[in-house]
């Protein structure tokens, strides 16, 4: 095994405290959140199994990690009720509100503007 993959190859968990594999070599019956959720489930409360590592030269450490739980400890997603919906949809609504004109967009407005295209540049002119 080279050496980036054996720093990250750790299956009894004795170096890094659980178990860790290199980047794409999991092995079966273990899931990032994206992928239980693709699979229409959640953790539920389930402690992190397992993780997945590689080097990166982006993140702080040094290492990107992925953490890892078990399928088979996976709940089903909640489904979406009729308060829940309307919540977002009060949320996006809100999101695409501009709050100097109160004109209502089909776009979200940009949050470093605060505003509109249309009003943000309108105090610029006036304050120049």
């Amino acid at each position: 095994m080279s050496g980036a993959f054996g720093k990250c190859y750790d299956p009894t968990g004795t170096r890094h405290g659980i178990p860790t594999f290199p980047w794409k070599f999991a092995p079966d019956g273990y899931a990032t959140r994206r992928q239980l959720r693709a699979k229409g489930l959640r953790p539920g409360g389930q402690p992190v199994a397992a993780q997945l590592m590689r080097r990166s030269r982006r993140r702080k450490g040094g290492v990107a990690v992925a953490y890892l739980y078990r399928i088979e400890l996976a709940k089903p997603v909640r489904p979406m009720t009729s308060r829940r919906v309307g919540a977002l949809a009060l949320a996006m609504l809100a999101r695409r509100t501009c709050p100097k004109c109160q004109i209502v967009y089909s776009y979200c407005l940009p949050t470093s503007l605060g505003m509109c295209v249309l009003c943000a540049n309108s105090e610029e002119q006036s304050a120049a």
